[in-house]
């Protein structure tokens, strides 16, 4: 296997760039991708650095390409109810979900958190998939009065132990009381932010939804200059501390080839809720088969590996058995962790199989997620302390 070393990627009008992108440039990123059709940033620095920074500092991730499915209307509620087997009976404002949604044979055609920022009004935020054509095609022939655009706002996420204390210096102490998977609106020099307590890293962390383009720079700017006692930098999406946690990759790690109870996620599907939603009769027959394959961990031994870009075939005795879906070398367990989905035969802890990597054939045993536990729980107001 190669690996795509020296790649390029030129910027075109027909991608979206997003409010912090000009940050993104001034502060040194000069790797990108494109996700949802916008580009997203890439590495500042390198991974092992972003990775030990979001672990003991605080770190800003541009996540331009995490877009926000706006479901609005008098039946937005039954609308977003019939996209999720989740119950969402009990979603407050201000509340958000991580929820499934489910096509009809009960494969994962999403992931999204699902936001509730007002009455009336809810955001699919989203993966990389297009969720926005999926939810406009349901809503065709659904009879319901929904209304359904890009909500038009850039995400910001602020990730790592001394977070709290950057975001009370950015919009005040009522940041503090904010609950884990809540999110409410504050002030930035005039202009509204939706901020939830909500992340893709496993440490503590929120995410800054901005709806005014303008404001990017300004935004960036002042979580960098009120992040310097904190020692602030911007990075990427860490894949070696999200697979420590155990956080699944749409489009990698769970797909529409895969159902909820396959990869774990069996306990976001609310069957008894007497509400319909697409995928529940499918879901209703799988729950009680028996599973064929099952999403597990692995540790990949040998030296340092870079992450993977595309699916390893995982063997035993020159069969496949699975797929090796996502890795990245955790600096911290000086391990190659990864997730895989395998035959349910050998799922069980401890299974030894072997794995084609970048440089040689491997092997790879299975191991119980997470590797290590999230620490979004921690209290933000210890944290804050201890930050100043």
């Amino acid at each position: 296997m190669i690996q795509h070393k020296g790649a390029a990627l030129g910027f075109q009008p027909r991608i979206r760039k997003g409010a912090f992108f000009e940050a993104c440039w001034r502060y040194g990123c000069r790797n990108y991708s494109v996700y949802n059709r916008t580009y997203i940033s890439s590495f500042f620095t390198n991974p092992v650095d972003e990775y030990w920074h979001v672990i003991n500092h605080v770190a800003l991730w541009p996540v331009m390409g995490e877009r926000q499915v706006e479901i609005t209307g008098p039946s937005a509620k039954e609308f977003v109810q019939l996209l999720t087997p989740r119950n969402m009976d009990n979603c407050a404002i201000g509340q958000c979900k991580y929820a499934l949604l489910t096509a009809p044979d009960g494969g994962i055609v999403c992931d999204p958190i699902i936001l509730h920022p007002e009455a009336g009004k809810y955001w699919l935020s989203t993966s990389d998939c297009d969720l926005e054509l999926w939810t406009k095609g349901i809503a065709v022939n659904a009879g319901l009065e929904v209304t359904i655009r890009d909500a038009e706002v850039s995400v910001l996420q602020v990730q790592g132990p001394k977070s709290p204390a950057l975001m009370v210096d950015l919009v005040g102490e009522a940041i503090l009381d904010l609950k884990y998977y809540w999110s409410a609106s504050f002030d930035f020099q005039g202009t509204e932010l939706v901020i939830s307590r909500t992340g893709w890293s496993g440490e503590f962390s929120y995410e800054i939804y901005l709806a005014d383009e303008t404001k990017g720079d300004a935004l960036f700017d002042a979580l960098m200059e009120k992040g310097k006692i904190y020692n602030v930098a911007p990075g990427s999406v860490s894949q070696a501390r999200r697979i420590e946690s155990g956080i699944l990759s749409w489009g990698l790690d769970i797909s529409p080839e895969t159902n909820p109870y396959e990869v774990g996620l069996g306990h976001l599907v609310g069957l008894k809720n007497p509400a319909d939603f697409i995928g529940k009769k499918a879901l209703s027959r799988l729950k009680h088969e028996p599973l064929t394959k099952k999403l597990v961990g692995l540790i990949v031994e040998g030296e340092a590996l870079a992450s993977n870009e595309t699916i390893w075939p995982l063997m035993i005795d020159g069969k496949q058995i699975g797929k090796l879906t996502s890795l990245g070398y955790s600096p911290r367990l000086e391990k190659n962790l990864a997730i895989a989905i395998v035959d349910i035969a050998d799922a069980q802890v401890g299974t030894l199989m072997s794995v084609e990597t970048w440089d040689r054939t491997r092997t790879a045993v299975v191991s119980s997620l997470p590797f290590v536990e999230k620490r979004q729980m921690d209290d933000p107001r210890a944290l804050f302390t201890a930050s100043r």
